[in-house]
């Protein structure tokens, strides 16, 4: 699939992961919303799925049956990112996956530099894309190793619950060692926070923790050390999780539900990012 031209004046193409190996966070419903979400704002967005279980992809009605060539084929068998293309809409567009992903890291064991696959299948064949979003697997294996090698940056969504910080140290190492090993422009870039409710005691106490954690790390050299908390809050919302059975995102689902109205937002605050 080749993208038109937006319309905005050109920037540098942003690569994101979004990462947590603790599942149920809110990471693929944020990436499928926060995908629609940019696009509706005429910017041009790949997702890439590289969760077995295709999750991403199922939300936006892609079924295996439907599917010619996913981020397993990318991996495995060196096409490229563009040849697995599948087209949503005017201004999005995915690289599924299907349940053989999960066979990947079995295969790339013995094979050189099975971290940069994904990377390499872009620099082979470059996407026309003002973003490209990657949905991260819920562990720290090679599928994850391989999306943080191509991303220039990270977005964490958290629940504001003490047990979902627990992890935090392990993905924050994680970051730092691709960092320094494999992707030297690798940072951290935001903290989301999902299935967000506002009034018990501890979601505030939780928020405020993390903000004086990347608060302390100001003026380091962590790949954290200039991240922000979005002031994007993403509210429980029924719709959001009814949406994923209509095949469609959020802001088609209901428009005017609050989990649409806070996607278009956490878009306008990505956008606003330097």
């Amino acid at each position: 699939m080749e993208f038109q031209p937006s319309g905005i004046d050109c920037l540098p193409m942003r690569i994101i992961a979004l990462f947590n190996q603790k599942g149920g966070v809110g990471k693929t419903t944020s990436a499928v919303n926060l995908g629609a979400a940019l696009a509706d704002e005429k910017r041009r967005v790949v997702l890439i799925d590289m969760d077995p279980q295709g999750n991403l992809s199922f939300h936006l009605g892609l079924e295996p049956g439907k599917i010619h060539h996913s981020s397993y084929q990318v991996l495995t068998q060196g096409i490229s990112l563009k040849e697995a293309l599948h087209p949503i809409g005017e201004f999005l567009s995915v690289v599924p996956a299907t349940s053989d992903l999960a066979g990947a890291e079995v295969e790339l064991v013995d094979q050189p530099q099975r971290e940069l696959r994904l990377r390499d299948a872009l620099q082979r064949d470059p996407i026309d894309a003002d973003f490209i979003i990657i949905d991260c697997p819920p562990s720290l294996g090679l599928l994850t190793l391989n999306s943080l090698c191509l991303a220039d940056e990270v977005i964490i969504p958290l629940q504001a619950h003490f047990l979902a910080l627990q992890g935090m140290a392990r993905l924050l190492e994680t970051c730092s060692l691709v960092r320094q090993r494999l992707n030297r422009k690798l940072k951290i870039s935001a903290i989301l926070f999902c299935q967000y409710e506002a009034a018990p005691r501890l979601t505030g106490e939780v928020t405020e923790e993390v903000e004086k954690f990347i608060e302390a790390a100001r003026g380091t050299n962590q790949p954290w050390s200039d991240a922000r908390v979005l002031q994007t809050r993403i509210r429980r919302n029924i719709k959001l999780a009814e949406a994923p059975s209509f095949s469609q995102s959020i802001l088609l689902y209901a428009p005017n539900s609050a989990g649409a109205a806070d996607y278009s937002v956490l878009a306008q605050e990505i956008l606003e990012m330097k």
